[in-house]
């Protein structure tokens, strides 16, 4: 079995969904794997993945939107060090996915017609987050 490790630093601009199918894509083709399993690990607490729809817009917006209600940041939270948007970043992320397992067939994800790989910035502000992408077949 061949394994094929690769850590991606994806630059965000504040709170957003940014697609990153196309990396993971570019990183499967580069690993010449044919079968197998593509695991995803994003190496922090305030931000998530997410596979979802890549058509519409509106269903990042309404996604987004949702939960900023579920979650708000104008609730009052304990832990403030960072500043009030920490906490809900948080609490978003823990109602989310760290990783992702998506299965590689024919030197492809198999993903759905529609389904699009996102990084799910809960801050505020720009960070680089790590992803640790591991692809075994």
């Amino acid at each position: 079995m061949a394994h094929y490790q690769r850590l991606l630093k994806i630059s965000t601009t504040g709170k957003s969904l940014q697609n990153i199918t196309s990396k993971i894509e570019a990183l499967v083709a580069e690993s010449k794997i044919e079968t197998g399993l593509c695991t995803l690990f994003l190496r922090h607490t305030s931000a998530s993945l997410l596979i979802q729809e890549n058509a519409d817009p509106d269903v990042l917006r309404d996604l987004a939107n949702f939960m900023a209600k579920l979650v708000p940041e104008s609730a009052q939270y304990i832990h403030d060090t960072e500043g009030p948007d920490d906490m809900p970043a948080h609490i978003r992320t823990a109602i989310t996915h760290t990783s992702e397992n998506i299965p590689i067939n024919q030197g492809q994800l198999v993903l759905g017609t529609w389904q699009g790989i996102y990084l799910w910035e809960h801050r505020q502000h720009n960070h680089v987050r790590e992803l640790v992408v591991h692809i075994f077949g």
